[in-house]
Parts: C-alpha cells; structure tokens; sequence
C-alpha cells in the first residue's frame, strides 16, 4: 500500500491517505483534545466522500505500533 502523508482532501489535510484503499489513516494527539465535534465532522465529510477513516491515539501508536499497522492493513482491505 503506498501512503501520501498531509494530503488535502477537500478544506482538510489527513495525516495518510491511500488512494487505492480508500482510506484516511488520522493519528490524534495533545491537538485533538476537547475538539471531538471538530474530528466527528471531519470524518463525517471524508466518508460522504467514500473514504474509510481510521483513527488512532499517539499513546496507542507508541504503546503497540503492530496493532495499530495492523487494524490499518485490515481496513486497507475491507473494500478489496
């Protein structure tokens, strides 16, 4: 899977995007504390996009970065 990093989608840019795939990879951190209205309506315009968006915390990427490539590959391939 090739991955563009800080893509501009729309009035947005997303951290990683596979055009192949479909796919919006978002990792949160300190930024997106108190904004969950914000993220909700971003997700929301990247999937009236057809885009799938898969969301994780920088403490769950440094805790287990296997789990985190892990979910991302197996939304990568939920739409092959």
């Amino acid at each position: 899977m090739k991955f563009r990093r800080q893509q501009a989608i729309g009035p947005f840019v997303v951290d990683f995007y596979c055009a192949a795939a479909s796919l919006v990879v978002e990792i949160d951190g300190l930024t997106h504390v108190g904004r969950g209205a914000q993220d909700d309506h971003r997700t929301e315009y990247l999937q009236r996009r057809g885009l799938r968006v898969v969301r994780s915390t920088n403490d769950e990427v440094l805790g287990d970065v296997d789990a985190v490539a892990e979910d991302i590959a197996r939304q990568a391939g939920a739409g092959s």
